[in-house]
């Protein structure tokens, strides 16, 4: 149940996040939107810019309204003036209404071929929505379809980690499942997500190894979370610039990371900076 809340905690910061970007991107007046869960129908949970509550929690159905047509069809939809709009059906008209709207547009977010939200965008007045805004409001949708595809992996990864085999040849599934969860740590909003997920990182890093590498590991020595994320990642085979992509960074930064790391740990090359971490239980 807490890792429940957490993601919902997490959904609704995305979500805010979103619909504030949509608005000042579009010029919008007014944006809401809701994440689908598992089973069940979406439910309008954030509102920005609204004047009264007769959207919030609202449910829509899949195929009804201009949200659920744009469910159906997986792509953008808008309407001029929504109360006499033709191809919609007008489930909800009684809450726009009450809400004043006229002209809006609601854009699908989809992972991975499944629809998994809806963000809206709309005007107090009737005019139509120009390219421009159209394209600033997927925009915005695909930064919380980023957000879901990440947090997905993570989950599908620690998952895996339950499941990884014993023995020397695991260490290389375990050293990838590792790399792969540092590059993903920074990302995640959901902190209780992202607590676990560093939780098996250093369960990961400190896992019993072959009997002669566990003899005579010298005492832990701390390196900023950077600089661990950025080892982690050539240790499992990156350059410096597919690292940066991994991370989110520059690659001048993931240089300047992995510079001040091996002056910690005392090596001259990168295989000698990645051989130390594993000895002082810094990576697996």
């Amino acid at each position: 149940m807490a890792e429940e809340g957490g993601a919902e905690v997490a959904e609704a910061v995305e979500m805010r996040a979103a619909l504030g970007r949509l608005r000042r991107t579009t010029g919008l007046p007014v944006a809401f939107g809701g994440l689908l869960p598992e089973s069940g129908r979406l439910r309008i949970a954030e509102l920005n810019g609204t004047a009264t509550g007769a959207l919030r929690a609202l449910a829509i159905s899949s195929g009804n309204g201009l949200g659920g047509r744009s469910m159906v069809l997986s792509r953008p939809c808008a309407v001029t003036d929504y109360a006499v709009a033709r191809h919609i059906s007008h489930e909800y008209d009684a809450a726009v209404a009450a809400e004043g709207l006229r002209s809006v547009l609601a854009v699908p977010v989809v992972v991975r071929r499944k629809v998994r939200g809806v963000l809206y965008g709309a005007l107090r007045s009737a005019l139509p929505i120009g390219e421009r805004t159209f394209d600033a409001a997927v925009a915005a949708a695909r930064d919380v379809e980023q957000a879901l595809v990440v947090r997905d992996e993570v989950r599908r990864l620690l998952s895996a980690t339950r499941e990884l085999p014993a023995g020397p040849d695991a260490w290389e599934e375990v050293r990838a499942a590792h790399s792969e969860l540092r590059a993903l740590a920074p990302r995640i909003v959901d902190t209780e997500l992202r607590e676990e997920l560093l939780t098996v990182c250093g369960r990961l890093a400190g896992a019993a190894g072959p009997a002669d590498a566990r003899r005579g590991r010298p005492p832990l020595m701390a390196l900023a979370p950077r600089e661990t994320d950025v080892l982690a990642c050539v240790a499992a085979g990156s350059t410096n610039a597919k690292a940066a992509e991994l991370l989110g960074l520059r690659p001048e930064t993931v240089k300047g990371y992995l510079r001040s790391a091996m002056r910690k740990l005392g090596a001259h090359t990168r295989l000698e900076a990645v051989v130390a971490a594993r000895r002082a239980g810094l990576l697996p």
